[in-house]
């Protein structure tokens, strides 16, 4: 699985709204920052045209409050896109509508939340529920993933619980 976000293109830090070289961003991944790809496309289009050229069976999906499926009942599957809008603006329609057409979509999936003039889940709280979902559906596969470390890194990461 891997998560994406969308953007409108007048955000400071285009096209994200922030810069990913900033200092409390980095604090934030501690000491797995290096491990991190991050690959920024200018627009939707662009990042479209690079999720068509990527290999095997695969499919986008928009969550939104507005999507038909609820996102414990949704069928994960290896190889999808996870793809999330700004907490105010949501996704915009032909992002929608890439999500939900037959080519590359896979449909719109919710979060049940209280529907008042209240945010009841930020963004990265609605990214952390559908992700461990999706990988709680796919028996954590992505976390069995042992990636091959340059030797300085592989004490970084216990195999293990070390506290079991």
């Amino acid at each position: 699985m891997r998560g994406i976000g969308s953007w409108p293109s007048s955000c400071r830090g285009k096209p994200l709204g922030y810069n990913v070289d900033d200092t409390k961003l980095k604090r934030a991944g501690l000491d797995y920052w290096p491990y991190v790809v991050v690959k920024v496309h200018d627009s939707w289009d662009e990042f479209r045209e690079y999720f068509m050229k990527q290999d095997g069976d695969k499919r986008l999906l928009a969550f939104t409050k507005r999507g038909t499926n609820i996102h414990s009942d949704f069928s994960y599957k290896p190889g999808d896109w996870l793809v999330f809008g700004s907490e105010t603006k949501g996704l915009a329609d032909n992002v929608l509508e890439d999500c939900s057409g037959e080519a590359i979509g896979g449909g719109t999936i919710r979060i049940p939340m209280v529907e008042t003039y209240v945010r009841c889940l930020n963004l990265s709280v609605s990214v952390g529920v559908a992700l461990y979902e999706a990988a709680r559906q796919l028996n954590y596969e992505q976390l069995q993933y042992q990636p091959d470390l340059p030797e300085e890194a592989r004490g970084l990461f216990p195999a293990e619980d070390i506290y079991g």
